[in-house]
Parts: structure tokens; sequence; C-alpha cells
């Protein structure tokens, strides 16, 4: 392992890149008939997911993708929301089919209050999540397209990270409590 501070590796980067392909083909059906989609990337974390992800719609014969980025986080440094949102950077999506492209579904919070100001201006929005932590829901709010349900663990890797650590493992994993 990378680190004494990690606990276990829950996903290998062959297990990533299987089920980044598997989503690319869904959300390719999904999409079907649609012309371009936005894939608005939550950054940090999910900037990893959305790269593999872009290329994984494009070879499952998926409409034309434009990207663009959002920062959005209810965490800093700390491995708990702090419940207040904040939402950065936020482009032009009047009229257009946007896909928000979201590392982990944790608590809800910043997810509910992204498709809530998305849906304020685009034609459709849905979500694609690498991760989902069901058990921590706080609010409700669901993707339409999910890698791997969690438990209730804190992880890190492939684009996620604790205190800016971690992003560069090719795996999730766990950090040790």
């Amino acid at each position: 392992m990378a680190s004494k501070e990690i606990e276990e590796k829950l996903f290998s980067a062959e297990e990533i890149g299987k089920r980044v392909k598997e989503l690319g083909k869904e959300i390719a059906e999904a999409y079907s008939g649609v012309k371009k989609i936005t894939l608005l990337v939550v950054l940090k974390g999910a900037f990893m997911f959305s790269a593999d992800l872009v290329r994984a719609v494009h070879s499952a014969g998926g409409p034309e993708a434009e990207v663009e980025f959002v920062k959005a986080s209810s965490y800093g440094n700390e491995t708990s929301s702090s419940g207040n949102v904040n939402v950065e950077l936020k482009p032009d999506l009047k009229g257009k089919h946007v896909l928000i492209v979201e590392d982990i579904v944790d608590s809800g919070r910043t997810l509910k209050k992204m498709k809530e100001i998305v849906a304020e201006e685009a034609e459709s929005v849905k979500i694609v999540a690498l991760l989902d932590k069901k058990e921590r829901r706080e609010v409700e709010i669901d993707a339409d397209f999910v890698g791997f349900e969690i438990p209730n663990k804190f992880v890190v890797g492939y684009g996620i990270d604790y205190a800016q650590k971690f992003r560069d493992l090719p795996y999730i994993a766990v950090v040790k409590e």
C-alpha cells in the first residue's frame, strides 16, 4: 500500500476501469438521440473519473461531449461534511443536456444544491457518481448512474483526496480512522 494511513483497498485500477467502460455504455444508451451533452465535472475529486468517463462514452458511440468544470464542496480538509455547500465556477448551461460528474455521493448536500442550480438553466440534468455511500445520505438525492456502492468509510484515490493527499492512487482505498 502507498501509506501507513491506508487501511484497505476497495477497488483496484482494473475494477475501476471495467466499471467506467460499463458506465460509458449506460450513458451512451441513455443519451441516444441527443447530439451533444455537457459533462459538468465537480472539482477536484472527479477529474480522473471524468477523463476516463468521457473517453468511455465516446468509445460506446455516445453523443458529442463538451466538458465544463465546477468547484463544489462541503468538506474542506475534514472527513465529514460541514453542511455548508460552496459552489464556484458556474459555466453557462442554458439549454444544454448536462451530466454532472461527481466522485462520491455522501450526505447528498453538495449534489442536491448543484442539481438545483443546474436545473435552473439546463434542458436536462442527470448525475453520474463513481461512488455512492447511501448510508450517509442526509438529503433525498440519487445519481442516475453509479459506479460502486460503498460502506460508510472515508475513501481516497483515483482523484479523491484527504487534505490534498492520495489523489494520485490508481485505486480506491479506505483511510485509517
